[in-house]
């Protein structure tokens, strides 16, 4: 197995900051409007299931609407493998406008979807466009934003890269908010029939200014001074498999610690008895905790390591998951739900901030961002996508809303073997 470069640091000069500025607001634009977008939708699941997925059984209709969620994801790895490859090929920058363009569309059918009262059970076929057009343009996303940042970064990859997974934090605030403000606010029948569309249409808002800041971009060095793969793909599954699946692993603690907290609304107001309200409130201490602590904890990975800091993630995981969620079961309050969603976006923190400049420095610069792209997907698919899915199966089939500690705790486990692999094989700190 060939080994990985480190993106190229050069000279810290004023305008490489100013071009690395530049790629921070943008590569953070595409992530703050595809993470709003799949946070809202998991945040209104309910609402969502009600009027696209209905019937008699609330169950049965949250595990729809959770299957598409996660039938998007299935489509991730297939848009991560297109749009990384063609990162690789045509450039960074041609492949950011082309996702921004995709996540648009995407957001803009789910803002205007007919419901089931309207157009019958055709409803949850748009639905499913949406979410399809999404996963595939949020496929490409990740791995090309990222290679576009540490490529441009003059020095403190690690930071830099940091801040896409800080305006993360900042989707999870916005959609929260939202989510707690029109729960709060409106009455349950304009909440049902247009409340819920109203995040949706400000999302769509962030859409222009990202693709006309993408627009104006400079290709990176890395890219102009490589030569280009005929087949990324191909090279990237055939030479650097182990890459591949070392970066999906160390992935999981990450995104299953997002969508622990993207359940929470979910969780409160079917199984706790909690309203609506708390599980917003967490998000929104989450996403506050997220944005502000990420760009710290970048500083922090740039002196220690990247794959040391998330170590400590993986292990505060696995021995907090079961206490945490036993607290929440046992004592279930507005109070305990918030401490419990910000503890999680702390281990989020730790684990997420990191993940970006590690990952980019498993793999080459000619096929990093398809090496990036896919391994992250397959990651945030197999091991955090679906987990909507899952945990409303495992409680549903179990009984015990304890379920979700141990699917939590499985993944970190996970996450910890990938992060051996990274440090051993890879000469990761």
């Amino acid at each position: 197995m060939s080994t990985a470069t480190t993106p190229t640091s050069g000279a810290v000069t004023p305008e490489r900051l100013a071009a690395a500025r530049k790629a921070v607001i943008s590569s953070s634009l595409g992530a703050a409007l595809e993470w709003f977008d799949v946070i809202v939708y998991a945040s209104f699941a309910v609402v969502i299931a009600h009027n696209f997925f209905p019937g008699g059984d609330n169950t049965l209709g949250l595990i729809l609407t959770f299957a598409t969620f996660a039938i998007s994801y299935v489509i991730r790895p297939l848009g991560g493998m297109v749009l990384g490859s063609y990162a690789d090929r045509r450039g960074r920058k041609n492949a950011l406008t082309l996702t921004m363009m995709l996540m648009m569309i995407g957001t803009l059918i789910m803002a205007v979807a007919p419901t089931t009262s309207m157009i019958g059970p055709w409803a949850g076929v748009v639905i499913l466009v949406s979410r399809l057009i999404q996963g595939f343009s949020a496929g490409g996303e990740f791995g090309t934003a990222t290679t576009f940042l540490v490529e441009t970064a003059p020095h403190k990859k690690a930071f830099y890269s940091s801040w896409q997974v800080a305006s993360q934090g900042a989707s999870v605030f916005l959609a929260s908010l939202f989510g707690y403000v029109l729960n709060t606010h409106l009455s349950h029948e304009a909440l049902y029939s247009w409340g819920w569309r109203v995040p949706f249409f400000f999302g769509i808002i962030v859409g222009p200014v990202g693709l006309y800041i993408r627009a104006k971009l400079d290709e990176t060095d890395d890219f102009k001074t490589s030569v280009p793969e005929k087949a990324p793909l191909k090279t990237t599954l055939t030479r650097h498999l182990g890459r591949v699946l070392t970066g999906a692993a160390v992935v999981g603690v990450a995104t299953i610690s997002i969508y622990l907290i993207l359940y929470m609304p979910t969780f409160a107001v079917k199984n706790l008895g909690v309203s609506a309200s708390a599980g917003y409130l967490g998000g929104i201490v989450a996403g506050l905790v997220t944005l502000i602590t990420v760009p710290l904890i970048g500083h922090l990975a740039d002196r220690v390591g990247p794959a040391r800091v998330m170590t400590w993630a993986a292990v505060a995981a696995i021995v907090l998951a079961w206490p945490l969620f036993k607290l929440m079961v046992d004592h279930p309050s507005t109070l305990t739900l918030v401490l419990v969603v910000s503890a999680l976006g702390v281990i989020m923190a730790f684990a997420f901030g990191p993940l970006p400049a590690l990952m980019s420095s498993l793999f080459p610069a000619e096929i990093r961002a398809t090496g990036m792209s896919l391994s992250y997907n397959l990651g945030v698919t197999l091991l955090g996508g679906i987990a909507p899915l899952v945990l409303t199966w495992l409680i549903s089939t179990t009984g015990s809303l304890d379920a979700p500690s141990y699917y939590y705790m499985t993944v970190a486990v996970l996450s910890l073997g990938g992060l051996w692999s990274a440090r051993t094989l890879f000469s990761q700190k």
